[in-house]
């Protein structure tokens, strides 16, 4: 499972200054190109990974950038190789209004829904925070892209304290908060305490 570094390059950072309107992973697009039914459609679905995958054009970055952007690319593409002064348009159908799961140690695990530029903090503060027995070291996020299925394990400690930076997350993503057994364990013991102490006093009067 990548961990450290190499975790970012299968969840990547959150993207700096993302433009307003910009389209986000889990968008539905309608893409049409005049006069190739086979290529107009509005079922372009920008997956988690931020691409979405069109005839001819092949898999193009969607996520971050605006309608104008993407619809240069796909004529630029099309005009390339395939089609004579391709004339495109596109327009986002639905935005994503999907969730994320949050599980594992955590105050309050459940699913929520996924804002634009929600990063992993951002997960973990609507689930409400860590509880006392999380493994800081263990914190895993699972993502779905192109039907292949992507983990990565962060340090939530060092992410917390600016050591790491905030991995970006999206719809469809899981987060699952491991559990420290020295923790776990430690305060187990705590609990139990004042049980014995009761047992003691008990067996003394």
């Amino acid at each position: 499972m990548p961990s450290g570094a190499a975790a970012y390059d299968v969840i990547p950072v959150k993207p700096v200054g993302i433009k307003e309107g910009a389209i986000q992973p889990g968008d539905r697009l309608y893409i049409r190109v005049l006069n190739e039914p086979d290529l107009t459609s509005e079922q372009y679905w920008v997956d988690g990974g931020g691409k979405v995958q069109m005839p001819l054009a092949g898999e193009l970055d969607a996520s971050g950038r605006t309608i104008g952007e993407l619809r240069e690319e796909i004529t630029e593409r099309l005009a390339a190789r395939y089609i004579r002064d391709p004339q495109v348009a596109i327009s986002i159908v639905e935005h994503n209004k999907s969730s994320v799961t949050v599980e594992g140690q955590v105050q309050k695990a459940g699913r929520f829904e996924a804002s634009p530029g929600m990063t992993l903090l951002g997960a973990l503060a609507l689930a409400q925070s860590t509880t006392r027995d999380a493994k800081l070291d263990e914190v895993v996020v699972f993502r779905e892209v192109n039907g292949e299925r992507l983990v990565a394990r962060f340090h939530l400690g060092y992410i917390r304290a600016g050591r790491m930076p905030d991995p970006q997350i999206v719809a469809g993503d899981v987060v699952v908060v491991g559990r420290s057994a020295v923790k776990g364990t430690w305060h187990d013991i705590l609990q139990a305490a004042p049980l014995f102490n009761a047992f003691y006093v008990f067996r003394n009067l």
